[in-house]
C-alpha cells in the first residue's frame, strides 16, 4: 500500500494539521484602515441572529424642504389607488408606508449582483427617517436581509422606483439565494417610476428620478453626489482596500433618492387629489392629468381637466390633443352640441378626426348627407395627403371610400 501524503509530509518535517498554528488575532487588535467605514460615515454595527451589518441613520424634520416640495405634506392617496388599481393604497396611512431603494454591484441584476446597500425611509414621530443597511463585506448579506425583513414586516405600502422591474426582484433572487422568502406579496406596491412615465412624458425628455427631483421638485444635489454608473465600481474598490472615503457619496446619493420619492410622492398625491385646485407647474401637466381621469372612467372630471388645459397657453399640438380628446369626452357623454363646436373648429385645419366626426354626426344624427359626402370627401384628400400616419392611412382610405359611397346611395334615395 503506497505510504500516506501526510507520512511523507512529516518525514520532511512538514507539520499537518492546524493545531500547531497561531490563533489569529482577536478583532480588536486587528489593524484597522486609517478610512474604514465607521470613521467615514458616522452608524452602528446592527446585530441579529443572521450576523451583523452597518446601519446608518438621518432624519428630516417636519419643516424640511426638498427642493420647494415639502418633505412632511399631505398624502391623499385615493386617485393614485384608483390608477394602480389597488384600493389597499387609498386608505394606507403615511406612517405604514415604506420608501426602499437600492445599490448594488451591478445594474443587470442576475445571481451574481449583490444588494450591498439597502436604503429605507418612513414617517415616524414628526420626522422622515431614512436608515441604510450596508455590507461591510459580502457575508453581512444575510443580517442585512434579516434587517430588511423586519421592516417590511412593518409596512403596508411599498414605494419604489423602478422597483417592481428591478429592486424587488433582485432582493427576491437574494432572499431566495439564503433559502428564505422576502414578504411582499400581501403589501401595496407603488412604483413611482410607472406614475412618473403616465404624468410627464409629454415635457419631459428624461423621466428618470434626478430629472424628476430637478425640474419638477426644484431640488438640486450637491457636489457629493455620485453617478449611478459608478456606484458599483466604488463598492468593489472599497472591498479590495478598505478605504470608504468614496462610499460617501454613495451613501448620499442613496438617501436623497429616498428624500426624493417621498417628497415626489407628496406632490403626486396632491396634483392628482385635487386638479383643478392645484396651479400646475406647466400647462401639459392638465393634460396628462385629464388623460389619467379619462382612463379611469372619471369623463367629467377630465372635461373640466382638459377645458382648463386649453385655457392656459397649451403648445399647439398638446392644444390639439386636447381638443381631440375633449370632444370625444363630450360624445361620450352625448354632449354632441360642444363636440359639434370642436370638430368645426379642427375641421377648418384639416384634421382627419374631425372630418370623420363630422361625416358621422351629418350621416346618423341630422341626416343631412350632403354635408357628410363633403366632410367625407374632405377627410380623404387630408389622408391622402399625408395627414395620417402610413399605417392609419392604408386602413382608413378604404373606410372613407365605403363611407363615401354610402352616403351618396343615401343622398339619391332622398332626391
Amino acid at each position: 500500500m503506497p505510504e500516506p501524503l501526510s507520512a511523507k509530509l512529516r518525514a520532511l518535517g512538514v507539520k499537518v494539521g492546524a493545531r500547531d498554528l497561531p490563533a489569529p488575532p482577536p478583532v480588536e487588535a486587528r489593524p484597522r484602515h486609517a478610512h474604514a467605514i465607521d470613521r467615514v460615515v458616522p452608524g452602528r454595527t446592527l446585530v441579529n441572529a443572521d450576523g451583523e451589518c452597518y446601519l446608518v441613520e438621518n432624519a428630516y424634520a417636519d419643516d424640511y424642504l426638498h427642493g420647494h416640495a415639502p418633505l412632511h405634506a399631505p398624502y391623499p392617496l385615493g386617485t393614485i389607488a384608483q390608477w394602480a388599481r389597488d384600493e389597499r393604497m387609498a386608505g394606507c396611512p403615511r406612517e405604514r408606508m415604506l420608501f426602499l431603494d437600492i445599490e448594488t454591484t451591478g445594474l443587470a441584476g442576475g445571481t451574481g449582483v449583490w444588494p450591498f446597500m439597502v436604503g429605507l425611509g418612513w414617517f415616524g414621530g414628526g420626522q422622515f427617517v431614512v436608515e441604510q443597511l450596508f455590507m461591510r463585506n459580502p457575508l453581512e448579506e444575510a443580517a442585512l436581509l434579516s434587517a430588511l425583513a423586519e421592516r417590511l414586516a412593518a409596512c403596508d405600502m411599498l414605494v419604489t422606483f423602478n422597483g417592481k422591474a428591478f429592486d424587488v426582484p433582485l432582493l427576491k433572487n437574494r432572499y431566495g439565494m439564503h433559502r428564505r422568502t422576502m414578504l411582499v406579496a400581501d403589501k401595496a406596491h407603488l412604483d413611482l417610476l410607472s406614475l412618473a412615465r403616465r404624468l410627464w412624458r409629454d415635457r419631459l425628455a428624461s423621466r428618470a428620478l434626478g430629472s424628476l427631483e430637478q425640474h419638477i421638485l426644484g431640488a438640486r444635489r450637491s457636489q457629493s453626489d455620485v453617478p449611478g454608473w459608478m456606484i458599483p465600481m466604488i463598492y468593489f474598490e472599497y472591498l479590495r482596500n478598505d478605504d470608504a472615503r468614496p462610499l460617501k457619496g454613495v451613501f448620499y446619493h442613496n438617501a436623497l433618492d429616498i428624500v426624493a420619492m417621498a417628497a415626489l410622492l407628496g406632490h403626486v398625491a396632491q396634483m392628482t387629489h385635487d386638479p383643478l385646485g392645484t396651479r400646475m407647474q406647466h400647462p401639459v401637466d392638465y393634460l396628462s392629468l385629464g388623460r389619467m381621469y379619462e382612463e379611469m372612467g372619471q369623463l367629467d372630471t377630465a372635461a373640466r381637466i382638459y377645458e382648463q388645459s386649453m385655457n392656459d397657453n397649451l403648445p399647439d399640438d398638446s392644444f390639439r390633443e386636447a381638443a381631440r380628446r375633449l370632444s370625444a369626452v363630450y360624445r361620450r357623454t352625448d354632449r354632441f352640441a360642444q363636440s359639434l363646436e370642436l370638430w368645426l373648429e379642427a375641421a377648418k385645419r384639416g384634421e382627419v378626426y374631425a372630418l370623420i366626426n363630422l361625416a358621422m354626426y351629418y350621416e346618423h344624427r341630422t341626416r343631412d348627407y350632403a354635408m357628410a359626402e363633403r366632410m367625407t370627401f374632405d377627410a380623404i384628400r387630408a389622408v391622402s395627403a399625408g395627414k395620417a400616419p402610413p399605417a392609419e392611412r392604408r386602413r382608413l382610405l378604404p373606410e372613407l371610400q365605403y363611407r363615401l359611397e354610402r352616403v351618396q346611395r343615401k343622398g339619391q334615395r332622398t332626391v
